[in-house]
């Protein structure tokens, strides 16, 4: 009868986690964000595992001060210099333009499926409550750092555009011309943050000035630097070569 019992448990939990992506996306596109291949079935089992069995809010592991450690730049570590690996002619030339002003024109756009569409300044951000988290970096090539961050919560800029019930997801976009999105679940987590400093100071341009992106409950490669419009979705989006899936990275990576 016990083995029975167990044998139950697991076909419920393999059931469960099978159907958990049009359970926990209701409402979203009919094909999940990472489909089409044997290995983008097994993201999205990973997807679905996570979602079904972790708290929403289960935080990521916060640190000490005495605990932070150097923090390599990768990728584009300036978008207005044409030799950067993902350099975007139109995207460069705005970040140039930026970068010479000191950033004081710049502006991050919300929009989508908000009530309130905005545009915020980064002395707009800097008004509002801030968040101070110390957290591990984890990258997807191997290597891990610590680092302090400061900045708004993802969550209070969404809501003071004013997220409509239908948003499912949020998409990133960059200077260096990259796309790409994470759910509400994470978008909607306190330790999601829109980074503007980085270990008590303002954020430099190699880790993304003005504004990063900080999803601390996903690999690196999900942080992305240099943004300057946030689009707020009912359905999942996929940019195509601009974002991960067609360059087989995972769209979901969570640690």
């Amino acid at each position: 009868m016990a083995g029975n019992k167990v044998l139950l448990s697991r076909r419920a939990l393999i059931g469960g986690l099978a159907s958990t992506g049009g359970l926990v996306l209701a409402g979203c596109s009919s094909e999940q964000p990472t489909y089409g291949s044997l290995l983008r079935m097994g993201d999205n089992f990973t997807y679905g595992a996570q979602r079904l069995l972790l708290p929403a809010k289960a935080l990521a592991r916060e640190y000490d001060r005495s605990a932070i450690s150097s923090m390599p730049a990768i990728g584009t570590v300036d978008p207005s210099r044409a030799d950067s690996e993902f350099y975007n002619p139109e995207g460069g030339a705005a970040y140039a333009a930026l970068k010479r002003g000191g950033f004081a024109d710049w502006r991050l756009r919300v929009d989508g499926s908000v009530a309130r569409p905005s545009a915020f300044a980064l002395a707009d951000l800097q008004r509002m409550a801030s968040r101070t988290q110390i957290t591990k970096h984890m990258c997807e090539e191997g290597w891990s750092s610590i680092a302090e961050w400061t900045g708004v919560p993802l969550r209070t800029v969404l809501e003071a555009a004013g997220i409509r019930p239908s948003a499912r997801y949020v998409q990133f976009h960059t200077f260096d011309g990259i796309i790409d999105s994470i759910d509400m679940v994470d978008a909607l987590h306190p330790q999601t943050l829109l980074a503007y400093g980085m270990n008590g100071r303002a954020l430099p341009i190699s880790h993304g000035a003005p504004v990063r992106l900080r999803v601390e409950r996903q690999l690196g490669y999900k942080s992305m630097k240099f943004l300057h419009r946030i689009e707020v979705t009912d359905q999942f989006v996929d940019p195509g070569t601009a974002g991960p899936i067609a360059g087989g990275w995972a769209w979901y990576v969570g640690v």
